[in-house]
């Protein structure tokens, strides 16, 4: 793979009857050849992309008592605020602040005996401090959740599987996680690992970058290219469900940030389309 950047899809031409069957090609090409790409004109309006910056700019910007009160640790259902260095990749602490935020459902109730990932559907936790932050997460959580389930539809097309193939695996109770982390400065001296190299577990994951690069992809063995920042574009990657049911016709790719130089941040909104909790995903018979 001789790719010196991610190639940019553009999702307007997948509704016109003209481009479609030139996009749905270019769709399946990057997908499979590299595992990432940029997606313009995906229809997510841009006072709305600014709105979740801002708003995740003034919750990482709150005084850490504040923050600890919507700690992860005082979630049942794994949702909340984890400090830089609270969790390791790869055996080293990734230098980034969190809060992940899940569909706002309410939490089963659940026996002794019911399954463990039952505990994962629940309410999350929002910060009293900042009460518009939560209108706008949902709002963003339903754009979103549309626009992966219209690419995932597009998938299906471009592998030549019928238009709802994989629309039972989200159902109406789709995984829509989404994650703000804002990645501080480091030293020379200091570790650069913002996170470290690794795969994305679902079906989908859309990137909102904002000015400050940092992530890097790893296009071949010890190759990695920079991602860099594109305004108005999500990064767009494929999760190891999607990679699992095309049988590895789909590639997810390893992926890491690097942290920004000591008097730089950078921010970035995630957000993750996975399957239904009780789904059982079948491995998919691709046409030759």
């Amino acid at each position: 793979m001789n790719a010196t950047t991610l190639p940019i899809l553009d999702l307007a031409r997948y509704a016109d009857p003209a481009e479609k069957a030139a996009f749905l090609a270019d769709l399946r090409h990057a997908a499979r050849d590299i595992g990432f790409f940029y997606l313009i004109n995906h229809g997510v309006d841009k006072s709305l992309q600014q709105a979740v910056q801002q708003q995740s700019r003034a919750f990482f910007a709150l005084p850490d008592d504040q923050k600890q009160r919507v700690a992860m640790i005082h979630s049942p259902h794994f949702r909340g605020y984890n400090r830089a260095a609270s969790e390791l990749t790869r055996g080293q602490p990734d230098w980034r602040e969190q809060f992940d935020i899940g569909a706002e459902r309410p939490a089963l109730q659940l026996s002794e005996r019911a399954p463990r990932w039952q505990r994962l559907q629940g309410p999350n936790l929002w910060p009293e401090a900042l009460p518009s932050l939560k209108p706008t997460l949902l709002t963003w959580q339903r754009e979103m959740t549309q626009v992966g389930i219209t690419l995932l539809r597009a998938f299906a097309e471009a592998l030549r599987l019928p238009l709802d193939a994989f629309d039972g695996l989200y159902g109406d109770k789709p995984n829509e996680h989404i994650k703000l982390i804002r990645y501080p400065g480091q030293q020379e001296t200091q570790s650069a690992q913002g996170v470290g190299a690794h795969k994305d577990s679902g079906f989908l994951s859309f990137l909102l970058q904002d000015e400050q690069k940092g992530l890097q992809v790893e296009v071949s063995p010890d190759r990695w290219i920079d991602a860099t920042p594109l305004a108005g574009s999500f990064v767009v990657n494929i999760g190891e469900l999607l990679e699992l049911a095309t049988n590895g016709y789909l590639r997810a790719t390893v992926h890491r940030v690097v942290s920004p130089p000591a008097d730089q941040q950078r921010l970035s909104i995630a957000f993750f389309l996975g399957a239904q909790l009780d789904a059982v995903v079948p491995v998919y018979t691709l046409p030759d």
